[in-house]
């Protein structure tokens, strides 16, 4: 147990418990950090000033908020202007267990002068008046977040936009927070259809919905009909995040309510696999793929059980259920005594299963019904191949975290002045030893992330080189030089000769077509990298990696 920024004079009382009847000893130590000085940074720096007012767990109070931001890979001293933003917010404690953490996160709003909603800009995110301020307690790297949401961005999904800051409340240094924005339905943050109070029936009613698995109550949520299933005795239930459960009306948690039993219908139905009556039909396979290739990567303690958001835009927009946005990754990318899955170090283990661990939140097993279906073992393995040669390799990913390492290099080092912590086990329960000082963090993070991914390469099931569904496996020698290529290779196939050439995605969707004269081919192709199927007629003839 550590606690933090006690007053002089200020009493502590412990209390231990023995177990069992278990005798033992322990140690109490106490520590000066001395008193952190912030003059200038190379991260924005947010100034909070609440007028002696505590900061509670609801409802949020009145104070005042200065960001000193003078762009990217400017100097910001706290002598500066605070052109960035110099007004009111509303400020309150935010999440379950983190909000315990000696550095507290919180939620605030931006506010005008009369105490109303005020969108604004800050540190170059669209205006909006609804922000979060992520405590780094539990993650010592300082960036689990941030390369979390980065990665789902890459992957062409919604993640919010987080960036690193210093804070100082009421003149008292608080370290490095993750600022960024909060999950609402908004044109800037997660772009689907807004639901209000009238809207009840016919293609109104169908969207947009944004759900949680997470801590509930019979206020906030309700009880799938389809339990988990390994584990038939678990309750799993969703929680009503927009509309808010204030104010979502009966039509409408009826209609989310019955979407989703429909969805799980179709998902554990022997015809689930169908085209015409199966889970496609409800579910968006390619987010609830990036969701869970992003999770696994991670190893993601919570990603399956909690703080795990859906969505659903209306029917005339689409209208399926979708997974995302990604959120809450200081339980993630680490070793931890929890149970077999995470505390394993050498890069394996399933976190989807984490109703076989002690959870505090039961999942539902969908994905488990979901990778019986070959097809979608495949289309996932294929988007794992094609992300690998993109941006999920080490080298990607390395100059990525060296890039934040480099950016906190001066304000992790008062980071840690105020929150000595480094070589601890903070609230998640890491296995020991752990490096005691910051480069030794990142060191440790970047090896742990390679074992991941030599994991995943070799236990990730399906095979992208397998026939897209429809295409069958014909003996016809074709060779492709060079591969991988830039877009431009030769096709040499003696019995293509007469035929036409077609290059598909991973998806499926055909990119390129050309009719095929001679035994020896030369292409030359416009794409993004990725992995592509290359086939003619019916016949399947090689993957194609363009870098």
């Amino acid at each position: 147990m550590t606690t933090s920024n006690l007053t002089p004079g200020e009493i502590v009382f412990v209390q231990l418990w023995g177990y069992g009847g278990a005798v033992g000893s322990f140690e109490l130590c106490a520590l000066d950090p001395g008193i952190v000085e912030l003059e200038q940074s190379l991260l924005p720096v947010f100034l909070i000033e609440t007028n002696g007012e505590e900061i509670l767990d609801e409802p949020k109070i009145d104070a005042s908020l200065k960001v000193i931001y003078n762009g990217p890979g400017e100097v910001n001293f706290l002598t500066d202007t605070p052109t960035n933003y110099n007004g009111q917010i509303g400020i309150e404690l935010r999440g379950a267990s983190s909000a315990g953490y000696p550095q507290k996160p919180y939620s605030f709003e931006t506010r005008d002068a009369l105490g109303e909603n005020n969108n604004v800009s800050l540190v170059d995110m669209p205006e909006e008046n609804d922000w979060v301020l992520l405590s780094n307690y539990n993650d010592k790297v300082l960036m689990r977040n941030l390369l979390a949401s980065h990665l789902f961005e890459r992957m062409g999904e919604y993640a919010p936009r987080v960036r690193l800051c210093e804070v100082q409340l009421n003149g008292d240094y608080q370290g490095i927070y993750a600022f960024g924005e909060k999950i609402k339905v908004d044109g800037g943050r997660l772009d689907i259809a807004a639901l209000n109070e009238t809207e009840n029936e016919g293609d109104d009613v169908t969207g947009g919905y944004i759900l949680e698995l997470n801590y509930h109550n019979n206020q906030n949520s309700w009880e799938l009909n389809n339990t988990s299933l390994n584990h038939p005795d678990f309750d799993v239930h969703l929680v009503y995040k927009s509309p808010k459960p204030v104010e979502i009306t009966e039509p409408q948690k009826e209609y989310i309510a019955s979407y989703v039993d429909s969805m799980e219908t179709a998902l554990y139905s022997d015809g689930f696999m169908s085209e015409d009556e199966g889970y496609r039909n409800y579910l968006d396979v390619e987010s609830f793929i990036d969701y869970f290739l992003l999770n696994e990567l991670s190893r993601n303690n919570d990603g399956f059980k909690k703080s795990r958001y859906f969505h659903k835009d209306k029917a005339s927009n689409g209208g399926l259920f979708k997974a995302g946005p990604s959120w809450d990754f200081d339980w993630a990318w680490k070793d931890m005594y929890t149970c077999d899955i995470f505390e394993n170090q050498d890069g394996s283990g399933w976190a989807h299963l984490i109703n076989n661990c002690p959870t505090d939140n039961y999942s539902p097993d969908w994905y488990l019904r979901l990778q019986q279906d070959s097809t979608y073992v495949n289309q996932q393995r294929c988007q794992w191949d094609e992300y690998r040669e993109e941006f999920l390799n080490q080298g990607y990913i390395n100059n990525y975290i060296d890039s934040i390492a480099l950016l906190v290099s001066e304000a992790q080092e008062r980071h840690f002045q105020k929150w000595p912590i480094l070589g601890l086990a903070t609230a998640a329960p890491e296995v020991e030893p752990l490096p005691d000082n910051y480069a030794g963090e990142v060191a440790f993070f970047k090896e742990w992330i390679n074992l991941r991914i030599n994991w995943l390469d070799e236990n990730l099931p399906g095979s992208c080189i397998e026939p897209i569904v429809g295409i069958q496996e014909v003996e016809m020698e074709a060779r492709v030089y060079p591969n991988p290529n830039n877009g431009q290779f030769t096709l040499e196939c003696l019995l293509c000769a007469g035929r036409e050439l077609v290059l598909l995605d991973v998806f499926g969707r055909v990119v390129y077509t050309k009719k095929i004269n001679y035994p020896k081919t030369d292409v030359q192709l416009d794409l993004p990298q990725g992995v592509y199927i290359l086939k003619t007629g019916d016949v399947y003839l090689q993957k194609i990696v363009i870098d």
